[in-house]
């Protein structure tokens, strides 16, 4: 049985490609005892000839002379390559009319194995499984496959449908999925492991070739150091299956060679060294140390959760128990920069240390784990579960507090060279993303969730009523309120009998608007401040408004509704006790904005209705 797959991606992507060389690799391949060949839709150079690997792995097949019934192709859906990007697709519609052109384009009536090339973040995980699940009970395909997955994926998966095969980057000088736990999770759980890049990628050729324990290897076993590489990932497993993408016909037939390299135990040892010993160890079937407070050389806290989670006042309440803080934050660098004074720290003989970076992701944390079992420390995990609403609302106001106002989003990128807190939304929404829980098998001494708790500062008492300004206190004849000259609005004078009531009784009057006309061009800030003052002469009641300027699309700045920076900067500079204020607006959005700020929400046609 072949032990090596074959990759077919640059057989089809390489710009200087050339189609006949191409059939003649795959031949050498074939002949070379290679029994799995993996392509995907997307391997081509743009959209315009989609499937274009897959008909070279057609053509090639029915060339060759050799038993055509014993190479399985495997093949992936949910990347589409529109101008030469590659951009994921993971509906299940695009699915299936994916499939059905792999199966023609191979010329097949059910494919072997069809993996979901990416996960597409704009679509439930979820629907993409279901959909591959439909096409295996349809009979298009006999088996399913993830790729580019976490742990946490995989199982979700698997509660739909059985998982085949898993495929990762996967080699010496790539332990990512390692780390992450993803492939010590498919080998307990019976599902092959193909493994991508194997040889580091073909820019990494000289690497391998001048490595000298490689080349020490290779020459006492005759062979290539490439060899000696993809052996040692064969030798992890028996379900683990490099596909090295050869592209030159001496290296597809080199790989008949590699099913005879046999590594000595000694060999293997020294290979290991590159990956961390503990999780070499559990890659082959070896326990993970067991933790217990009282029988390890001291302690790591590392506390993990999203950006503006509140890590950081929980490493501070630790650092006031005799905890020493590892931060990036304030020592700058990277989080895998910290790994070297994490590791002098340990060595030294501290026994208590807190680390609290942003620790989403297994891979992030195992970095930690198996620093600190080197020393025999255990660590133990505090997992704040702040939703991503509280986490806006902290991000907001730690921003609104050190630079006394909101950041445009170009300020933001230049202020985050020097500040790690000045990020916009879409940093926590990634990160909410890849959220991985933690869990016991990561090697945790325990595992602390830790529920966020809002506290409010004692001498913010004042109280607001907050206006969404438009359709509340006035309307674009037009019908395009936030893009309208400031005299295109016609002002409900009728409603300023309330807000004079509410500001006599000692309530302060603010209001929120939404001006992209401003990013567009449209309209200058001067225009829409004079405005806003000729809608207040007109209401007789002055109202402080506070508006976003910026454009449409994905949220970049954090002043837009339902985001809650706007309401923060109200807070923040009045004083006020967020449960004792009132936000009146129209809708859904409006109702999930003064629920992340804890104000009380009031449609505004009740608001206005009220007895006076």
């Amino acid at each position: 049985m072949s032990i090596v797959g074959m990759g077919g991606m640059r057989l089809s992507t390489d710009p200087e490609r050339d189609e006949s060389r191409a059939i003649e690799v795959l031949h050498a391949a074939f002949d070379a005892g290679v029994a799995l060949v993996d392509t995907a839709d997307a391997y081509c150079l743009d959209s315009s000839e989609a499937g274009h690997n897959e008909r070279l792995i057609a053509r090639a097949l029915s060339a060759w002379a050799g038993d055509r019934s014993r190479i399985r192709v495997a093949t992936k859906g949910g990347l589409t390559r529109p101008d030469g990007r590659w951009v994921p697709d993971g509906r299940a519609r695009h699915l299936a009319a994916a499939c059905d052109a792999s199966c023609r384009a191979l010329g097949l009536n059910r494919l072997p194995l069809y993996q979901l090339h990416a996960p597409d973040p704009r679509t439930p995980f979820t629907t993409s499984v279901r959909a591959l699940a439909s096409l295996e009970r349809a009979g298009q395909i006999d088996a399913i496959g993830l790729c580019n997955v976490t742990v946490g994926q995989i199982e979700e998966a698997r509660r739909i449908t059985e998982i085949a095969a898993v495929q990762v980057a996967l080699s010496l000088w790539d332990d990512a999925s390692v780390m992450s736990g993803v492939v010590e999770h498919c080998l307990r759980h019976d599902i092959q492991v193909i493994a991508y890049r194997p040889l580091g990628g073909h820019q990494r050729r000289r690497r391998v070739l001048s490595d000298p324990v490689l080349v020490e290897l290779a020459a006492c076993h005759g062979v290539t150091p490439f060899d000696i590489a993809l052996a040692w990932l064969t030798g992890l497993s028996s379900l683990v299956m490099p596909i090295p993408g050869p592209t030159r016909v001496e290296s597809a037939r080199s790989l008949a060679r590699v099913r005879d390299v046999v590594l000595t135990d000694e060999d293997r040892a020294r290979l290991d060294d590159r990956f961390p010993e503990r999780r070499i160890q559990q890659l082959r079937g070896g326990p993970g140390p067991t933790w217990t407070p009282e029988h390890s050389a001291g302690e790591v806290v590392l506390v993990m959760g999203l950006p503006g989670a509140g890590k950081s006042t929980v490493a501070a309440t630790c650092v006031t128990q005799g905890y020493e803080r590892l931060n990036r934050d304030e020592t700058g660098g990277t989080r895998a920069g910290l790994l070297p004074a994490l590791d002098r720290h340990l060595a030294s003989g501290s026994p208590r240390i807190v680390v609290d970076n942003t620790y989403v992701s297994r891979e992030a944390r195992a970095a930690v784990v198996a620093a600190a079992a080197t020393h025999g420390f255990a660590v133990r995990c505090v997992w704040l579960s702040t939703s991503v609403e509280d986490a806006q609302v902290n991000a907001a106001w730690r921003m609104v507090s050190r630079y006394g106002r909101l950041l445009a989003p170009e300020e933001m990128k230049q202020a985050a060279r020097h500040d790690v807190s000045a990020f916009g939304p879409a940093v926590q929404f990634r990160y909410q993303r890849e959220l991985e829980p933690p869990d016991p098998s990561e090697g945790f001494s325990r595992i602390e969730p830790l529920a966020f708790e809002r506290r409010i500062d004692p001498s913010f008492t004042n109280r607001a009523v907050i206006l969404w300004c438009e359709g509340v206190l006035w309307r674009s004849p037009s019908g395009r309120p936030a893009h309208s000259p400031a005299d295109d609005v016609d002002v409900f004078v009728d409603r300023a009998a309330t807000l004079r009531r509410y500001r006599d009784e000692g309530w302060q009057l603010l209001g929120l608007s939404w001006q992209p006309g401003i990013a567009e061009g449209a309209l200058t800030p001067d225009e829409v401040n004079a405005g806003f003052t000729r809608i207040q002469e007109r209401l007789g009641v002055p109202i402080e408004v506070e508006y976003c300027p910026h454009g449409g699309g994905p949220p970049t700045c954090w002043c837009r509704k339902p985001l809650p920076g706007l309401g923060v900067v109200f807070v923040h500079r009045h004083r006020l006790d967020p449960s004792r204020c009132i936000y009146v607006g129209l809708g859904p959005h409006d109702a999930g904005f003064a629920r992340r700020l804890g104000f009380q929400y009031v449609d505004a046609e009740e608001f206005f209705a009220a007895p006076g």
